[in-house]
């Protein structure tokens, strides 16, 4: 039976996923504690916490882990966690996703960039960082985000058996989806063979750093009369970025024929237009570029493009900040 190496005052291992719908965050907790319960011996309790838009919105998924003689009485979200695994890292310009974590703690991050720039968007002063490119095995093995961060967090948790995950896995997916168990297998093993640590001393005297709960700008007190919505969905002020699973439409200029079909399907004010004089003299609007800021990564875009004028890329770091053409609204 296998033995937790660390444990809080209360006795538990404490994990927080943090993610947006769409990505498997809420599978892979289900997952992660079904194993520790069923396959390890070990008590176990999962839950999520999610808004009501749910895909492409901020996700936490909680897991708790504690010695088969101990009872888990507590169903609280977890604010001080030993291990952090981030499924999206652009969640840290609209989340704070190392929030809480313990000064000897880990933090997982889905990323191609290296540990001091991570180190560095995160503030993570002290305790262990680990990185996967978790997307780039998704893509090749064609499944998820999740087994492949599933494998990197049983290489983190020592007292996790990977033979045991590896039963799970078969046992979710060979009844409904068979021809995904050994694709998923496969990139199980390689989140677990191919990420990479870099452990930073604790300070002498260094304390968790306290875990802030979003609060509304709007009570009782503030509220507007009537009830009104200061902050909808889809306004002009509000950044998507967000929400991009890892990929975004690339724009060819050379290719376009301003023909509106990426504008007719496209669920927010991603395309920026322009009015310009053909040879004849006549106006015409043109497409001049992807305002990004609204772009959340849905892709309707490309398979309404009749010209290939638009193609879809893996996005990396600065490249949406770099090519955004801006919105002007008057």
């Amino acid at each position: 039976m296998s033995t937790l190496t660390k444990k809080n005052a209360l006795g538990f291992y404490e994990i927080r996923l943090e993610s947006i719908g769409g990505l498997g965050a809420n599978l892979a907790g289900k997952m992660l504690a079904e194993t520790g319960a069923l396959e390890l011996g070990f008590n176990a309790a999962n839950f999520s916490s999610y808004g009501s838009e749910k895909k492409g919105s901020p996700v936490k998924t909680f897991v708790r882990f504690c010695d088969p003689e101990m009872e888990i009485r507590d169903h609280s979200p977890i604010e001080q966690p030993h291990l952090i695994a981030v499924f999206h890292e652009a969640l840290y310009k609209i989340v704070n996703v190392a929030s809480g974590l313990q000064p000897d703690g880990v933090i997982l991050v889905n990323t191609t960039r290296g540990f001091a720039e991570v180190r560095a968007s995160l503030t993570v002063e002290s305790g262990t960082v680990a990185l996967i490119d978790a997307m780039g095995i998704a893509v090749e093995e064609k499944t998820k985000i999740n087994t492949a961060m599933l494998g990197a967090m049983f290489r983190i948790c020592d007292f996790l058996d990977p033979e045991a995950m590896r039963t799970v896995i078969r046992r979710t997916f060979e009844k409904k989806y068979p021809q995904l168990v050994e694709p998923n297998l496969r990139t199980f093993d390689r989140g677990y063979n191919e990420v990479q640590f870099m452990t930073y001393e604790v300070p002498e005297g260094s304390q968790i750093k306290p875990f802030k709960r979003v609060q509304s700008l709007l009570g009782y007190k503030t509220q507007l009369p009537g009830g009104v919505i200061t902050a909808q969905g889809n306004s002009i002020l509000k950044d998507l970025g967000g929400s991009r699973a890892g990929l975004l439409p690339e724009f060819h200029a050379d290719t376009c024929i301003s023909c509106a079909a990426c504008d007719n399907v496209c669920p927010d004010y991603c395309f920026v237009w322009e009015a310009e004089a053909d040879k004849r003299g006549r106006m015409q609007q043109v497409l001049k570029g992807i305002d990004y800021q609204y772009c959340k990564g849905c892709l309707k875009c490309i398979e309404a493009c009749p010209t290939d004028a638009l193609t879809s890329l893996r996005e990396e770091p600065g490249y949406a900040e770099q090519h955004r053409v801006a919105q002007v609204f008057c």
